[in-house]
């Protein structure tokens, strides 16, 4: 994947989507896309893993029941 810089992207896809990037909602939709992409990438916690994991286990025992 090729890193463009934020600002250039935000300018790229605000282009395609046909909205200037001086209008403050397209300003702020594309900032919250941005975010959602950098949490998108992020890695799931260890912590969280293992409860999905625990929660997955205590589903099968009352499956079985």
């Amino acid at each position: 994947m090729v890193d463009i810089p934020e600002n250039q992207r935000r300018a790229d896809m605000a282009r395609r989507a046909g909205t200037r990037t001086s209008d403050p909602n397209t300003q702020i939709a594309l900032k919250l896309k941005a975010l959602y992409s950098a949490v998108e990438q992020e890695p799931i916690p260890d912590m969280f893993l293992d409860l999905l994991e625990k929660l997955d286990r205590a589903e099968q025992v009352k499956s079985r029941r």
